[in-house]
């Protein structure tokens, strides 16, 4: 490789630093009394004998997993398992309501069977507008469960659902992978948050 190459390679990579370095230090102007809502959410939710339901697509299914994975094991400290499910990781489930149905339903379908009042659901989507993410706040909300989106790009068609009960935590910024990156950092927050409130 040349070094006017991979001189070209260290300065992309030096951008993605700073555009997410950028994004975090705006969003921290922003976004910390949502999380703070947020976890106090979570918190009555689990103290109540509540779940919190997880759901996005493609990275995002990634981001509910790691968030489930957090409550039901770990975050950072030993604690009591806490009840997290994500709604992204049973391939029968997903697989036979987007063959029978349509993939805009994988994930109301699984919030009504098994959501209730006073659970949470969690829902994830960089642009705020992925369609089966949508149905599942729609469904959620008919059944009394409360959400937390995590977006981008100014919220989208989610931004429209939410009431007064619910957190939006929109990140500013109009670029997937700085959003998704922020989503993390975001996540971990409310897992800090909640061990927080629980264990100090």
């Amino acid at each position: 490789m040349d070094k006017e190459t991979l001189k070209r390679l260290r300065a992309r990579a030096s951008q993605h630093f700073l555009d997410s370095i950028a994004v975090k230090e705006e969003g921290e102007k922003i976004l910390p009394e949502f999380v703070a809502k947020g976890v106090v959410a979570m918190t009555d939710c689990l103290r109540a004998g509540g779940k919190i339901m997880a759901c996005g697509n493609g990275g995002s299914a990634a981001d509910a997993q790691h968030f489930a994975a957090e409550l039901i094991g770990r975050f950072e400290r030993e604690r009591q398992e806490l009840a997290a499910i994500a709604l992204t990781t049973d391939t029968s489930i997903l697989t036979a309501i987007g063959n029978d149905y349509s993939y805009d339903d994988v994930f109301s379908k699984q919030v009504r069977g098994l959501g209730k009042k006073g659970d949470i659901l969690l829902g994830i989507s960089t642009s705020g507008n992925s369609k089966n993410v949508v149905k599942a706040i729609e469904a959620a909300k008919k059944l009394g469960i409360t959400i937390i989106a995590l977006t981008g790009n100014g919220g989208g068609q989610i931004a429209n659902l939410l009431g007064e009960g619910d957190t939006h935590l929109c990140v500013p910024s109009t670029r997937t992978a700085r959003i998704q990156e922020t989503h993390l950092l975001l996540l971990h927050g409310l897992c800090d948050g909640v061990d927080h409130l629980l264990l100090d």
